[in-house]
């Protein structure tokens, strides 16, 4: 018994081990715990340290930034006699209106209203283009099933087909048939456009729909009192001031029910379309306006300038702590002055315009340049369009600018620059003569390359390198380059520039293509085409700044638009033209100046003539590679360049048509267009008369 008493007792009594071990497993939790306190509170206040700072410093501090005003951009009003600058790009508060639908009751009734204010003449005007572009694309479909025939032929099958089509647009039956297409297109149009706002002024949670951006304050009363049926109240009676719009006779606020308006401030370009592919445009990125193509976008930095920004503490409530502002000012951009004239680029874009129009042409380019600095006096191009609503345009395609961006084979005005090299290396002189047979064979090319008046005149026999530039022949062209070698032409057509970008001050110049004549292994033929100026690529500006190194006695300058840059604290950086460089010598200038100056006065450039001064020119049809298929397209592109007066000249022009219709030749595009412009530059700058004979008719 008594050893069971004793094991039953030895049961019940904890053990003196066991005990310990749960205080030690007591003691390693707790130190466990502890010691993932304290790594919390070291991350926490260390590692982490920067963050809840900066979050801490999130609730309590407030920036604001500092929007710079961007620079302007001037030109002159007359850039030989006057220091007057004219602005033609700055910075402007326009009107915004927008909806707010939670508010508007009758959505339907408003969307019609809005509808007939802002979008009724803009939906006809759009129509109108698509039928003018559907009259257009007729023209063009019938001259392209005449193209494949010869050039006996085709102008006359060309003039019927104007005439064709000038008859259709005057047939009663067609201007019905338009007439209907014109109604239904404007209806189908307008029952979207309802439809749209109509869903947009229904959403009951919401508070913003944009209605209208860029409008002026006349726009905004007239919007106004449209809304409200006020037809016994004009604009003249209403002002708009701080953020109302106010009935002076009465001096109460007037509201229309679910709208309302906010001022922003936008680029504004005074002349609209006039230099557009000049200028370019500006946007909006990240709440900044940015400058895209043209001078917008290559000088887009210095006209922006810098953000600045305050930062201050938010205390209770809310409220900013005025007293405790840490401020980075903001740097306002710098203004442009170019070298543009201001009558003289008007007159160019005005002049180019109608003429493009009156030829049916699918565009064209317009450059003057000082021939002694190289200043750019006007620089125009169409198709253009309105930088103010640049996004309405149909094609972005017309954001570039022609003037240095399109690469095109520039034809015989590219003979000159032949005549260069061969007259510079001594190899011809203006007396030089040739056997011309009308065409030549080039080794290594099946077929003859011909005149371009071949198949109506035949050889021209005995031939001097006047007569060459006079009549435009390729084989006196392909003759000059022959006599100094490709390798040497190679040079020369390098040396004036070609092949490289000038390094203008605009976004998106183009290089041209002149590589079929550069290296060890150009081929014959290749070398021929480009003697005048077919297989290689230019552009107008480098076409035109080679011309004006022959009017200026044989120096290359660097083209440049920007006349100073005005920074905002009134200082001014004046542009130094970049140092010449000699291409031909004077004597070659001087004798090819007098070549291109019987051109004038008996070749194919007659209608440049003006009393009173001698004129140096060339004109320019070249074939347009097809970019469907392998050879020529059938179109052709018209330039003319030349220099007045002559033998020291005050500027140098281009001009060039791109596709026109019912014309043939340069001579009857771009020819009168330069002359007509000429005209005007010579009284416009009252440049002094440099001959007092009768011109030679």
């Amino acid at each position: 018994m008594m050893v069971r008493n004793t094991r039953r007792h030895d049961l019940r009594k904890p053990p003196h081990h066991s005990m310990k071990n749960r205080a030690i497993l007591i003691l390693a939790v707790i130190l466990l715990l502890l010691v993932g306190l304290v790594g919390k509170l070291c991350y926490l206040q260390i590692v982490r340290h920067g963050h809840y700072v900066e979050a801490a410093s999130d609730q309590h501090d407030v920036t604001y930034n500092l929007s710079p005003e961007r620079g302007k951009i001037y030109i002159q009003e007359n850039y030989l006699t006057s220091t007057e600058l004219y602005p033609i790009a700055i910075n402007k508060d326009f009107f915004s209106v927008f909806a707010i639908p939670e508010d508007i009751t009758e959505p339907e009734v408003n969307a019609e209203k809005i509808y007939l204010f802002f979008h009724e003449e803009k939906v006809k005007h759009e129509v109108e283009k698509r039928l003018e572009r559907e009259r257009k694309d007729r023209l063009i479909k019938a001259f392209e099933e005449v193209k494949n025939l010869s050039e006996v032929e085709r102008p006359a099958a060309e003039a019927k087909a104007k005439s064709d089509h000038e008859a259709l647009l005057r047939d009663p039956v067609f201007l019905d048939f338009e007439n209907q297409k014109r109604e239904e297109l404007i209806k189908e149009q307008r029952e979207m456009l309802i439809k749209k706002f109509t869903e947009d002024f229904s959403k009951s949670d919401d508070t913003y729909e944009l209605i209208e951006k860029k409008i002026e304050e006349d726009a905004l009363k007239k919007f106004y009192l449209f809304m409200l049926d006020k037809t016994d109240i004009t604009p003249n009676d209403l002002e708009v001031k701080n953020g109302s719009v106010i009935l002076l006779s009465d001096n109460l606020e007037i509201k229309v029910p679910g709208f309302s308006y906010a001022l922003t401030n936008f680029r504004f370009y005074p002349e609209k379309n006039i230099g557009a592919n000049l200028l370019g445009f500006t946007s909006y990125e990240d709440q900044y306006q940015h400058g895209k193509y043209g001078l917008e976008g290559f000088f887009d930095q210095d006209l922006f300038g810098s953000v600045g920004s305050v930062r201050s503490e938010r205390g209770a409530g809310g409220l900013v702590i005025v007293n405790n502002r840490q401020s980075n000012d903001k740097v306002n951009g710098d203004s442009l002055v170019l070298t543009i004239d201001r009558a003289a680029q008007f007159t160019a874009c005005s002049k180019l315009e109608e003429s493009v129009k009156k030829h049916g042409a699918d565009g064209g380019s317009v450059i003057i340049v000082d021939p002694k600095t190289g200043a750019i006096l006007a620089m125009c191009s169409m198709p253009d369009f309105d930088p103010n609503n640049y996004n309405l345009v149909d094609d972005i395609s017309v954001y570039n600018n022609p003037a240095i961006f399109d690469q095109y084979e520039p034809g015989s005005v590219f003979k000159a620059i032949t005549m260069a090299a061969a007259l510079d290396q001594g190899k011809v002189t203006p007396e030089t003569t040739y056997v011309d047979k009308g065409q030549v064979m080039i080794k290594g090319w099946p077929k003859p390359i011909r005149n371009s008046d071949f198949e109506s005149f035949g050889g021209h026999g005995t031939t001097n390198m006047v007569q060459v530039l006079e009549n435009s022949l390729n084989t006196g062209a392909i003759f000059a380059m022959e006599s100094i070698g490709v390798k040497k032409f190679s040079e020369y057509v390098r040396a004036f520039g070609f092949g490289e970008k000038t390094g203008i001050e605009l976004e998106g110049e183009a290089a041209g293509n002149i590589s079929n004549i550069v290296g060890g292994n150009v081929k014959e033929v290749e070398a021929a085409t480009a003697s005048f100026g077919q297989g290689i690529t230019t552009t107008p500006l480098q076409m035109v700044m080679s011309y004006a190194a022959i009017a200026n006695g044989g120096e290359l300058l660097k083209p440049y638009i920007v006349k100073e840059i005005i920074k905002p604290n009134g200082e001014r950086s004046v542009t130094t033209p970049a140092p010449a460089r000699r291409v031909i010598s004077e004597r070659t200038a001087s004798l090819l100046t007098g070549m291109l100056i019987n051109v004038v006065e008996k070749g194919h450039s007659k209608l440049m003539q003006a009393p009173g001064y001698y004129v140096a020119g060339k004109t320019g049809t070249a074939q347009v590679a097809s970019s469907v298929s392998k050879g020529y397209s059938g179109a052709y592109i018209h330039t003319f360049i030349g220099y007045a007066p002559a033998q020291s000249s005050s500027f140098v022009i281009l001009t060039k048509i791109n596709n026109p219709k019912g014309a043939k030749y340069a001579e009857s595009t771009a020819v009168p267009l330069a002359r007509d412009i000429s005209q005007f530059l010579l009284n416009h700058w009252q440049i002094k008369k440099d001959r007092t004979d009768n011109i030679k008719k």
